[in-house]
């Protein structure tokens, strides 16, 4: 299978079919603090070169279609590394001015070294142009905006960020992930939506009524807008 253009209908099924949505019955605790009986994971998907290789031409095929120019992919540590990786690679190969020393090979190290310059301590490869942050999954954005006051220190000022999935919540200052971005200077793109994927991964999963309406509950407190799963 190739991805040529951006689909999002067929980005929705990839995710679907690959079960990257997943629920419990315990809630478990996010890098965000919360509580959920639900959890994005693209641990599979980015364990599986076929898999991480078709996703990667998604994300190309998204930025394209939203006529983002960017010179360096740069993934949020530690769980967006391998993707930026591997994006950053194929967009340089792609790309009508690839030669030496026309892209960086970026990367962003996972515990900061406690001595060196900025650049050093946060950074193995520099990104440099027109910076692209990705995220595999943003909830309230903090991954994200850690990552970007890192690359600031550094003297990197990305424009932009691309996320797979925005959970569409909200923070406790009831702003969401986009919104604290834009705040930044930071342009938000996100791939999909939960909110749009989760009434069909849940009758997929079928995890019974009381998962569902603990998510029920959960987007009731913490989300951009309801979600009807179960009632």
């Amino acid at each position: 299978m190739q991805v040529s253009e951006f689909d999002k209908a067929s980005f929705d099924n990839f995710i679907l079919e690959r079960e990257v949505i997943r629920f419990f019955k315990d809630p478990v605790t996010l890098n965000s603090g919360r509580k959920s009986n639900f959890y994005v994971s693209w641990r599979t998907i980015a364990a599986d070169v076929y898999t991480l290789d078709l996703l990667t031409d998604y994300i190309i095929a998204f930025v394209k279609s939203k006529g983002i120019e960017a010179d360096s992919f740069f993934g949020v540590p530690e769980g967006a590394t391998g993707l930026a990786l591997l994006t950053g690679y194929k967009w340089a190969k792609g790309s009508s001015g690839y030669g030496p020393g026309s892209h960086a090979f970026a990367m962003g190290r996972g515990k900061p070294k406690d001595h060196g310059e900025p650049k050093d301590r946060y950074l193995i490869g520099m990104p440099r142009g027109r910076v692209v942050m990705l995220e595999d999954t943003a909830t309230t954005g903090k991954s994200i905006v850690d990552a970007a006051d890192r690359l600031a220190e550094a003297g990197v000022r990305p424009f932009g960020a691309v996320v797979l999935v925005n959970r569409n919540e909200r923070r406790d200052d009831g702003k969401t992930a986009g919104e604290a971005l834009k705040e930044r200077g930071i342009a938000f793109y996100a791939m999909t939506n939960l909110l749009d994927l989760l009434p069909a991964a849940f009758r997929k999963a079928g995890p019974g009524e009381a998962v569902g309406r603990l998510v029920e509950d959960y987007f009731r407190r913490y989300g951009e807008r309801e979600v009807r799963l179960v009632s």
